[in-house]
């Protein structure tokens, strides 16, 4: 079965700085589609901040099975209802990739319900990434670590709650270290943040970086569909307990009425 992902980009570097425009002339979020479009089970499109409901109305969402989110300069200009939109996908199981300085998008924190704050340094310096967790599917096809010459520092501690699992560490030239690759799951949906991806450096056009978003993608994509009764509360008569029981004492609610939320 094809996996139908969508890629967001903020799309506004690309716009206005002529050093990210030169390696992404036809934007990031186009880029990582393409890349996901060469492996013949997942069919990518793109999305971004300038389109109407940001690109993700309720019926493109609905239609996702796997969101990538790439956000820098603008986190704030991300309507709050969009936001709550993504959010209620991702606990019905749509999954969910979040991209390098997306760690502060409303959306990462919305879900993560921490700061998602860490250190950084910009001075393109070389990452290498060790794969800590070589059988994860995330990590299917890696060697022990990869290197990307040039990239943004980001160095802990990183304001996000314990993962499930940590599949990549960072190295950085100038001595820090980063859980680059970590995952959670939230309700029903699936979430991989993934650290690379500064935008003055081509780093979306590595081979072994689409590699892993090619595997972060079939990782996170949840075959079972939505589960849509997840946001259900209901409130369960007397007579369909399980075992037999007598309502006794006072209460503030009528048998079928709704709780308070």
């Amino acid at each position: 079965m094809t996996i139908r992902a969508v890629v967001w980009g903020e799309n506004i570097h690309e716009q206005t700085n002529k050093v990210v425009a030169e390696i992404y002339p036809e934007g990031m979020h186009n880029t990582i589609a393409k890349a996901l479009n060469a492996d013949a089970g997942i069919e990518a499109t793109a999305a971004t901040l300038q389109e109407p409901e940001h690109g993700l109305s309720e019926a493109r969402l609905k239609d996702t099975d796997v969101l990538l989110w790439w956000g820098h300069k603008d986190h704030g200009a991300v309507k709050d209802e969009v936001v709550e939109r993504v959010a209620k996908r991702v606990w019905e199981g749509m999954g969910l990739i979040v991209l390098h300085s997306g760690h502060f998008s409303k959306v990462f924190k919305r879900l993560m319900g921490t700061p998602c704050a860490l250190k950084w340094r910009e001075a393109g310096e070389r990452e290498r990434l060790w794969v800590i967790n070589p059988r994860h599917p995330i990590a299917a096809g890696l060697g022990e670590h990869f290197e990307l010459e040039n990239e943004e520092m980001y160095g802990e501690q990183f304001s996000v709650p314990e993962p499930l699992e940590t599949v990549f560490i960072s190295w950085f030239q100038g001595g820090e270290v980063f859980r680059s690759g970590m995952t959670w799951r939230r309700g029903a949906g699936n979430i991989f943040y993934f650290r690379p991806g500064h935008e003055t450096y081509p780093t979306y056009h590595n081979g072994t970086v689409q590699k892993v978003l090619i595997n972060s993608v079939k990782w996170a994509y949840n075959p079972l569909g939505t589960q849509a009764s997840i946001h259900d509360a209901p409130n369960v008569p007397v007579e369909k307990a399980l075992e037999p029981i007598v309502e006794r004492g006072p209460k503030l609610h009528q048998a079928g009425e709704a709780g308070y939320r």
